[in-house]
């Protein structure tokens, strides 16, 4: 009996051992498995983040290369976006002109069809060629200063909706000098109302120019008839700050003449800016005299109208602002001009570009 109950209790025995070892290696067994999905999970998890990470780093060098295509695309195309935005306003603005010039202004068929809205040439503006550049009128001192140099550009003779979507497809801060309304731009006044900042471009006697703009003023006008065109310029352009002179080397180098228009323009609360049409010009004397800063312009940007010639003044109206500290280029709004100014803005980064009225 005794004998059969310690044989009964090897059995219990080696039954527990069996069952210990056999939980031992299950728990083994188990240990290995949650120790693999655990260091599997994290190298999956590991290997899942390198890949989002170069995947991402993919999505971003394709992004960078759409977006520089997309600017060099932007930039091969902006010639002819802003062809088609002259092209496309210009029938517009020449049906507009020619239905109110019927019905607003009258005028001659001749002086209809030479005062065409085709913008052709800036060449009248000046009678000296040697006036593309700063003048001995003028001796500017050099300038030396941290801060970067200041360029205002100013486009004269606008008058129509083409000419200013044109301007402002640049994005660039350029001054508008509008020319008075008139049978070929009876809108000016109107298009200048919707800006916040610009000049009105007067027309002055000129020595030797025959297709003159209506109303043009010439030296032997009274007092009161130049101040009574002053008001009036005033009346149809209320904000108008700054005037400059289209043609007008006759006029501006007349003192007496000069001297009026000075009258007028102060009783107005209006600067004179000289578009310095001609070197016999009067009006650094008079702003003298009446103790009132000179400005003119330093540079005409395109009397000569290919885009090569306009590139070059753009050059130099920057070197001049360099040099002196601030500068002025005057330009007029045809197709080469635009185009220029459109494919310098690199050039630009090393001047402020501003408008006028950050000029004094």
């Amino acid at each position: 009996m005794a004998k059969r109950r310690k044989s009964k209790a090897h059995t219990e025995s080696k039954l527990l051992t069996i069952t210990a070892w056999t939980l031992a290696v299950i728990a083994l067994i188990l240990s290995s498995l949650v120790a693999g999905y655990y260091f599997g999970y994290e190298n999956a998890k590991e290997d899942f983040a390198k890949k989002e990470k170069t995947e991402n780093a993919k999505k971003v060098a394709y992004l960078k290369k759409m977006q520089e295509a997309s600017k060099k695309e932007d930039e091969k195309s902006i010639n002819e976006k802003l062809k088609d935005v002259l092209k496309k306003e210009e029938k517009q603005d020449n049906t507009t002109a020619l239905l109110q010039s019927k019905e607003e202004i009258p005028v001659k068929k001749e002086e209809s069809v030479k005062k065409g809205l085709n913008y052709t040439s800036a060449s009248h503006e000046i009678d000296d060629e040697n006036l593309d550049v700063i003048s001995a009128i003028e001796i500017r001192e050099i300038k030396q200063t941290s801060a970067k140099p200041r360029v205002a550009i100013i486009i004269d003779d606008v008058g129509t909706r083409s000419q200013v979507r044109a301007i402002k497809a640049l994005s660039m801060p350029i001054t508008m000098a509008f020319l008075p309304p008139s049978a070929a731009r009876p809108n000016s006044a109107k298009l200048a109302a919707q800006e916040s900042l610009y000049m009105v471009h007067l027309p002055m006697e000129a020595q030797s120019f025959s297709a003159e703009e209506p109303s043009t003023l010439r030296i032997n006008d009274s007092q009161e008839k130049i101040s009574s065109r002053i008001k009036e310029i005033k009346t149809l352009f209320p904000k108008v700050h700054y005037i400059n002179n289209h043609t007008g080397s006759k006029f501006t180098s007349n003192e007496v003449a000069m001297q009026k228009l000075m009258n007028a323009l102060q009783a107005n609360d209006i600067n004179f800016i000289d578009s310095r049409t001609t070197a016999t010009t009067q009006a650094p004397k008079i702003m003298k005299s009446l103790g009132l800063p000179y400005v003119s312009r330093d540079v005409f940007l395109d009397h000569q109208m290919d885009k090569a010639f306009v590139n070059k003044q753009i050059k130099q109206v920057i070197e001049i602002a360099k040099k002196h500290g601030s500068a002025i280029a005057i330009g007029h709004p045809h197709a080469n001009t635009i185009l220029a100014l459109a494919e310098s803005k690199k050039l630009f980064e090393d001047v402020e570009l501003v408008y006028i009225n950050k000029m004094y």
